[in-house]
C-alpha cells in the first residue's frame, strides 16, 4: 500500500495519494486568503472518478462531497472523510510553506560585511567623488553619455529621499534609451528597484501598502504603458495612490475596501514620443540620448572590443557590486541649502515653478550623495540632524543641469532640435546657404514624415524660411540664424555662473573678515 503523500511538483496539478483514493487538485490553490481554500478536485479509485469544486473549509460542502464519493466510487464515508481531512491538512502546510518562500524571495536585501561597508564608505569619503563616479560608471559598462549617465545615477540615488526625482529618456527608436537606463540601473541594488515591461493600470493598486516605498520603478517603454501613466503621475505628485473596490467577505456580503499604495518612488522611463507625455515630462528630468556620429563610433568600438574578448567583464561586475554597496550605505538624512534663497533659474525656462523645484531638489540629491563628506549639524530648537549643501555642490549641479535647463527653455522638441543642429552642421560643412528637403533628407538620413514635421516647426518659429521654388518642383530653404542655441546656452550658463560667482565672493569675504 502506498504511503499518503502530497506531490506539488506541478503547482497547477497537485496530487495526493490516500489509498485507495487518488486525488488531484486541478489548477492548484490560491496562496492569498487564508480564511478559505477553494479547490477543484479530481478523485479517483481505479477506473472510477469524479470531479468536484468546493471550499474545503466549508463543512456543508465537504459533507456533501463525502457522501458523493461514497456513492459514486463505492467506498466507505469514513475513508472519504479521512482522505479529505488529511488532504486539507497537507494543503494548509503546503500553502504556508509557499507563502514563506515568497516572503524570502521578496526580502532580497543583502547584508554587507564590515569590509564591504568600509570599502563603500571609503569611496564616498574620497575627494573628487563626482568625477570618479562618472568615470567608474563608464568602466561599469555605460559607453559615452558622460553627462546623462551621471545625471541619471544621481536621480536614481534620490529614491532614498522623501522627495525623489524622476527621469524620462528621449531619443529615436533603436538609439539606446533602454540601454542607458538598464546599465545605470544595474548600479542600484536589486531590492531597491522594480523593473516593468508591461503593467495594467489597476496592477499598481495591488502592491503592498509600503512595497513601493523608496523604490526605483523602471519602465522599459512608456509608449506601451499608457494605462499606468495616471497612477504613476499621482504617486509622483502625491506620494500615494488610493483606489476603492468592492469585495465579498466569507459570508458573501459586499463591502468597500480602500487599496492604498504609498511612495515616494523614483520613476524612470524611455520613449520616442516627447509630446505625448507632457504631464509626466513636467514632473521629470528629460534626458536626450546622444545621437551623434561620435557616440556611434564609441559604441561600435566597444562592441568590437567586446567581441574580441578585450573587455574585462569581471572588472565590470566588481564595479557594479561596489556601486550597489555604496547605495546600501547611503542613509536618509535631512538636507538644508543655506544658499537656496539666492538661487534662481533663467527667466526663459518654461514652467519655472516646477523647473525651479527640480533645480533645488537636484542640489539636495548631490549633497545627499556627498553625505560622508559633510559635517552633521543639529537644529538648536528641534535637535534634528541635518547636513548642508555647499557651493561645490551647486557648481556640480550647474554643470550637469545646463543641458537640462537649455532643453526646458527651447521652443523646439528634442527631436526637432537635434535635426536642426545637425542641419546647421551639415550646411556649414558643405558651405551651403540654401538647401532642399531632398538634399537634407539624404544627407541626414531622416524619415520623410519626421522631416516634414520638423520643417513645419522650424518655419513656424522663424528659424528657416523659403527662398525660392514652388509646390511642383519643391522649395529651397535658408536658415535664418545659426546662433540661436549658442546664444541661449550662453544666457543660461551666464545666469547660473553669475549667481554662483556672487555667492563665492560673499563666502570669501566672510572668511577674510
Amino acid at each position: 500500500m502506498k504511503d499518503k503523500k502530497l506531490d506539488p511538483t506541478n503547482p497547477d496539478h497537485i496530487t495526493y495519494e490516500h489509498p485507495p483514493l487518488g486525488i488531484a487538485v486541478l489548477g492548484g490553490i490560491r496562496l492569498e486568503g487564508l480564511d478559505r481554500m477553494r479547490v477543484t478536485l479530481k478523485i479517483q479509485v481505479e477506473h472510477l472518478s469524479l470531479r468536484h469544486n468546493l471550499d474545503l473549509y466549508n463543512d456543508n460542502q465537504t459533507e456533501k462531497l463525502i457522501r458523493k464519493i461514497a456513492e459514486r466510487l463505492e467506498i466507505g464515508t469514513s475513508v472519504a472523510a479521512a482522505a479529505l481531512t488529511d488532504l486539507t491538512d497537507e494543503l494548509e502546510k503546503y500553502r504556508l510553506e509557499e507563502i514563506e518562500k515568497q516572503n524570502q524571495v521578496q526580502d532580497k536585501k543583502k547584508f554587507l560585511s564590515p569590509e564591504e561597508i568600509k570599502e563603500a564608505q571609503a569611496y564616498l569619503k574620497a575627494p573628487n567623488l563626482m568625477q570618479r563616479t562618472m568615470e567608474d560608471i563608464g568602466r561599469a559598462g555605460v559607453i559615452g553619455e558622460e553627462n546623462n549617465r551621471l545625471l541619471m545615477y544621481l536621480i536614481f540615488t534620490s529614491r532614498k529621499r522623501d522627495n525623489p526625482l524622476h527621469v524620462i529618456s528621449l531619443g529615436s527608436s533603436g538609439i539606446g534609451k533602454t540601454h542607458l537606463q538598464e546599465k545605470v540601473s544595474a548600479l542600484i541594488p536589486e531590492e531597491d528597484k522594480l523593473e516593468i515591461t508591461t503593467l495594467s493600470g489597476n496592477a499598481f493598486y495591488y502592491f503592498g501598502q509600503q512595497e513601493l516605498r523608496n523604490k526605483l520603478i523602471l519602465i522599459e517603454d512608456l509608449d506601451g504603458a499608457d494605462e499606468v501613466l495616471y497612477p504613476l503621475r499621482e504617486i509622483k505628485s502625491k506620494k500615494r495612490i488610493t483606489k476603492t473596490v468592492v469585495v465579498k467577505n466569507t459570508k458573501g456580503e459586499t463591502r468597500t475596501v480602500s487599496l492604498v499604495v504609498e511612495g515616494p518612488v523614483c520613476v524612470s522611463g524611455c520613449t520616442t514620443k516627447e509630446s505625448l507625455y507632457e504631464d509626466n515630462a513636467n514632473r521629470s528630468f528629460l534626458i536626450y540620448i546622444d545621437e551623434s556620429k561620435e557616440q556611434d563610433s564609441k559604441i561600435m568600438a566597444f562592441q568590437r572590443k567586446l567581441s574580441a574578448g578585450k573587455i574585462d567583464l569581471a572588472e565590470q561586475w566588481k564595479l557594479i557590486e561596489q556601486f550597489q554597496n555604496m547605495q546600501r550605505v547611503l542613509v536618509p538624512v535631512q538636507i538644508r541649502n543655506p544658499f537656496a534663497e539666492s538661487l534662481h533659474i533663467p527667466d526663459e525656462v518654461f514652467k519655472p515653478r516646477r523647473s525651479n523645484a527640480h533645480y533645488l531638489a537636484f542640489i539636495e540629491a548631490v549633497t545627499f550623495y556627498h553625505q560622508y563628506q559633510r559635517e552633521k549639524q543639529y537644529d538648536k530648537e528641534t535637535g534634528e540632524e541635518y547636513i548642508e549643501a555647499t557651493l561645490e555642490d551647486i557648481e556640480e549641479v550647474n554643470k550637469l543641469m545646463k543641458e537640462v535647463l537649455l532643453r526646458k527653455s527651447d521652443d523646439l522638441s528634442g527631436a526637432c532640435r537635434n535635426y536642426f543642429e545637425r542641419l546647421k552642421d551639415w550646411l556649414k560643412q558643405e558651405d551651403k546657404n540654401s538647401f532642399t528637403n531632398v538634399q537634407a533628407r539624404q544627407a541626414l538620413k531622416v524619415h520623410p514624415s519626421n522631416q516634414k514635421r520638423f520643417m513645419l516647426a522650424l518655419q513656424s518659429w522663424g528659424l528657416i524660411h523659403k527662398v525660392k521654388g514652388d509646390k511642383k518642383n519643391g522649395f529651397a530653404y535658408e536658415v535664418t540664424t545659426f546662433e540661436d542655441q549658442e546664444q541661449r546656452n550662453k544666457r543660461i550658463a551666464g545666469v547660473l555662473d553669475k549667481i554662483l560667482t556672487g555667492l563665492q565672493k560673499i563666502k570669501k569675504t566672510k572668511r577674510s573678515s
